[in-house]
């Protein structure tokens, strides 16, 4: 919202230097985007004084003139208008000047005659669109002087941040009454023509409102014989100072109604309305499915039933609140002007300038809130301007449709909140004095203030908000810091929440950083990774979402994770190992709300670490026999094994016991690659290396692992407290063994049984080995286990250990099939 000064000071004299009332906004709340200084650049033009007036000799529409500009010698300048003589005062551009169009002045021939400047028209200035001649001054503007400080242009304009709560102060006479009450100054409204007393005498127009819900009010008044034109120059500076481009004097006085008392206006030329009966008529509707209206923009568009539209008995008209119809628009012949007021839902208003993409300064004021109660006021405002400006005469009498009346509100505020909340003592009195200031009708009772709401200020509904009000323009740097009162109470996290930060730095101490996806996502997305929602869940849709590629909540972290993969391999990235713990949306048919269910995603793809020159596959064969450790994976693809290792040492650091993983058949990982996690007896989540088709679909470049865990089960089985155990002090006896087994089998489940069937002896069982092919038979492999048997009490002898360990043979071989290799 830009507020010239001068236009500000029509309504509340400010004593104060401009740069002081900045500090004041800021302070009570209403912020300060930018201060403008308009004629700024207008420097370098000045009054000049026309004392020569002679054709051109080689030109018939040339004038060559001597300008005096308040120096020693005049300028002579070569000028091309008809409107000037000798005498007149006019503002001049030197030469060195850049005119606000980017021209630059310089020195020049025209037809063989030097000209040394430029007599200035208003177009050529920026301040108005007369470009027919050059601006003639009043006859007492001092020759010499910088025109920008002589032309009313000169002026300051506040660029001030509104918001949305605040749509009293989308006028020029809103922010008024906030200085005025910042300041403790008087302020002063404009004046009305009319008033209510003159409703029913000879309304000019019938009013049909339809639909109530979306228009509470309607007002409409009538101005006979006026002259469509240029709007006058105070006018057109008026609405250039606020950034809107002049277009005509009716046009532009509804224009600057709506910026001075902040309600949208809209003008009909008369004779345009259709009036089968002789007797002009509105009718307010919602527009029907597939009816079509041409704009002021000249485009035709289609409408639906959830749209409001200003109809005569032929049809649509314009378009409420947003913008009008071509069909009805003054022009150069209108002569007879219906003028419309009125208030419509904003929910309505902001839903159908956004479907139609029409944002402009009527629809921002509607879609915040239009103050009902001000329709006649501010129409009879504008009809009282439209008659002096284009010399029009008002028919006497409003048309006034009222179907729906906001009860007034009131609101008390005790005296002890007031104190408790602001922490100072103001006293009721002074409270009563600063809500008066702001348009508030205010009684005092015992330790109770009693205020009545204007129309004008919706966002003052509760107690708090009369506080609020009350201490940003009291001052809330004069309330006196101190502690609060503690009573022990002492903020921490909950254990959930500790258990979460500590996942996430586990997993970030393990390799993986941090992402956050976005919570909206395609409906496809679901269809992308091949998920099936499971019997009678269905999708979490939004009402009214910003796009169709974001019109559902996500059921799966993956095809998020899966952009950003996709994201960053296209941008050179290789190396992208990623985690998010956030919610997903899981909800049934017939259900209100969905279930929201925390969990930790990620997502592993390239290499921990790019090739080195001690890589294994670089440098040749370099083995552990050769070096003594373990060589880093280098430029290894990651895969099933490092996140399995992820998800291991998540567990491992929660203190999480009996961590299994199952193979299973998971529709969006690879066969054979993919596996369900399980702790204890229940199914935490997944893991796997992502299907082929899905990654193609996400234009992602394979192998690509991720998982997904619930958190809740997690933490669940999460131990804060580790158990330990003391360092061995007897030797342990190891024995490894390879047992043949189908294919089919998994190793977990062999190492399993064995672990069942070896007693208490067995400390450790660990696969070291897979092996298939040479002496071994087709459908078979080889599994070698290295177990270790040791003894807290004593050590143990091979005549112990052997019956046990051939035991834990016999049982696994009954309970899965597993033969030793070689028997």
């Amino acid at each position: 919202m830009r507020v010239p000064m001068k236009w500000l000071s029509e309504f509340v004299e400010v004593k104060v230097p401009v740069e002081r009332l900045v500090d004041v906004l800021e302070n009570t709340g209403t912020a300060v985007a930018a201060l403008h200084k308009i004629g700024a650049d207008l420097e370098g033009v000045v009054v000049g004084l026309i004392t020569a007036k002679e054709r051109h000799p080689d030109a018939d529409k040339l004038w060559v003139t001597m300008v005096d500009v308040g120096g020693e010698a005049g300028l002579q300048i070569v000028c091309g208008a008809q409107n000037f003589s000798v005498g007149d005062r006019v503002p001049v551009a030197v030469p060195g000047v850049v005119l606000p169009n980017g021209q630059t002045i310089k020195k020049a021939k025209i037809r063989g005659i030097e000209s040394s400047g430029m007599n200035c028209s208003a177009s050529e200035l920026g301040i108005g669109q007369d470009q027919d001649g050059i601006l003639i001054l009043p006859p007492d503007a001092p020759v010499g002087t910088a025109f920008s400080d002589h032309y009313a242009q000169s002026d300051f304009v506040l660029e001030l941040e509104i918001t949305p709560n605040r749509p009293d102060c989308l006028s020029v006479i809103g922010v008024a009454r906030e200085v005025a009450a910042a300041l403790d100054l008087p302020f002063q409204a404009p004046a009305s023509a009319q008033s209510e007393s003159a409703l029913g005498e000879s309304e000019p127009v019938h009013i049909e409102i339809v639909d109530s819900d979306l228009c509470p009010r309607y007002c409409a008044a009538l101005v006979r014989g006026v002259k469509v034109g240029p709007s006058p120059e105070w006018l057109e500076q008026r609405l250039t100072a606020v950034g809107v481009r002049p277009i005509n004097n009716v046009v532009d006085i509804t224009n600057y109604v709506m910026f001075e008392m902040g309600q949208p206006l809209h003008a009909f030329d008369l004779k345009k309305l259709s009036r089968p009966d002789g007797r002009p008529r509105i009718i307010v509707r919602r527009a029907e499915n597939g009816e079509r209206l041409k704009t002021l923009d000249g485009v035709e568009r289609k409408l639906t039933d959830d749209m409001l539209v200003i109809c005569d008995p032929a049809g649509p008209i314009a378009l409420a609140g947003v913008m009008g119809g071509e069909a009805t628009e003054v022009s150069g012949t209108t002569v007879d002007v219906l003028l419309e007021s009125a208030a419509f839902d904003p929910v309505s208003i902001s839903k159908t300038s956004r479907t139609l993409n029409l944002l402009s300064e009527a629809s921002t004021r509607f879609e915040r809130g239009v103050d009902s109660s001000a329709c006649l006021a501010v129409l009879s405002r504008a009809a009282q301007l439209m008659a002096e400006v284009c010399g029009g005469e008002i028919h006497l009498g409003l048309s006034d449709a009222h179907p729906k009346v906001s009860p007034a509100r009131r609101i008390d505020l005790r005296e002890g909140q007031l104190h408790r909340i602001t922490g100072a003592g103001i006293s009721l009195t002074e409270a009563a004095q600063i809500l008066e200031k702001l348009g508030l009708t205010v009684e005092i009772g015992p330790g109770v203030l009693h205020a009545q709401i204007p129309s004008f200020r919706p966002d003052l509904s509760r107690e708090i908000d009369l506080v609020e009000e009350i201490l940003r323009l009291w001052g809330m740097e004069r309330v006196s810091p101190t502690l609060p009162k503690g009573r022990g109470r002492l903020g921490r996290l909950t254990p959930f929440q500790e258990w979460r930060e500590r996942a996430g730095a586990t997993l970030r101490a393990s390799g993986l950083n941090e992402t956050m996806t976005y919570v909206f996502c395609d409906p496809r997305d679901l269809e992308s990774v091949r998920f099936e929602l499971p019997p009678g869940e269905v999708p979490v849709r939004l009402l009214n979402p910003m796009s169709e590629e974001q019109a559902v909540l996500r059921r799966l972290l993956l095809p998020g994770l899966l952009r950003s993969v996709s994201y960053n391999q296209r941008r050179g990235v290789t190396g992208v190992q990623l985690y998010e713990i956030a919610n997903i949306f899981i909800s049934a048919e017939g259900r209100q709300l969905p279930k929201e269910r925390e969990v930790v995603g990620a997502v592993l793809a390239g290499q921990w670490q790019p090739p080195a020159w001690h890589d294994q596959k670089i440098t040749g064969g370099t083995s552990k026999a050769q070096t003594g450790c373990d060589l880093p994976s280098g430029g290894a693809a990651l895969g099933f094994f490092d996140a399995k290792g992820v998800i291991e040492t998540l567990t491992m650091d929660m203190g999480t016991e009996s961590v299994s993983f199952r193979a299973a058949q998971i529709a969006w990982l690879q066969p054979g690659r993919s596996a369900e996690v399980v702790v204890g007896s229940d199914v935490v989540g997944w893991l796997g290396e992502v299907h082929p088709k899905v990654l193609a679909t996400f234009e992602c470049n394979g192998p690509v692992v991720a998982f997904e865990l619930s958190l809740a089960a997690l933490i669940k089985q999460a131990r804060s407290v580790k158990r330990y155990k003391g360092i061995p002090k007897f030797p342990a006896i190891e024995i490894d063994v390879a047992l043949v087994v189908p294919v089919t089998q998994s190793a977990e489940s062999i190492r399993q049984a064995i672990a069942s069937s070896a007693g208490s002896l067995l400390e450790s069982v660990r696969l070291f080995d897979v092996f298939s092919g040479y002496n071994v038979q087709p459908g078979y492999k080889s599994l070698a286990f290295s177990l270790s048997y040791r003894s807290a009490d004593r050590t143990l002898t091979e005549e112990e250990v052997r019956p046990v360990h051939d035991r834990m043979l016999r049982k696994v071989e009954k309970a899965v099939g597993a033969k030793l290799r070689g028997a």
